[in-house]
């Protein structure tokens, strides 16, 4: 499906939904988040997708990176989808030991995210 019809398509959908009574909203609004809590959510998310980016781009396995890392291959994993449990410390770690700069990593937080799909 092209952006256009994906965004046609979005439109009406909300259009339906707000018609039906339901309130359309985002995320923040409704884990009723501050800015600073979604920010900071933002940063992880992006740095686990790097680091995504990162160990596919040179080709190695969870498993490979977690033995780079002294860590487990569910540890990456969890890493790599931005779970709650993971510090900014340690996505951050990876990244450099991975071979990222720090202007590498500037790139990645300053990259303006893709919007999904509603």
């Amino acid at each position: 499906m092209t952006q256009r019809k994906n965004k046609e398509v979005n439109r009406a959908k909300r259009k339906r939904l707000a018609a039906a009574g339901w309130k359309v909203g985002d995320t923040k609004e409704f884990l009723n988040l501050t800015e600073e809590e979604a920010a900071l959510i933002e940063v992880k998310l992006r740095l686990a997708r790097a680091l995504w980016a990162t160990r596919t781009k040179r080709k190695l396995t969870q498993e490979e990176l977690s033995r780079a890392l002294g860590s487990s291959q569910s540890r990456v994993a969890k890493m790599e989808a931005g779970d709650p449990s993971v510090s900014l410390d340690l996505l951050v770690r990876s990244l450099l030991k991975l071979g990222a700069s720090r202007r590498d990593l500037a790139r990645h937080l300053g990259a303006v995210p893709r919007r999904r799909a509603a």
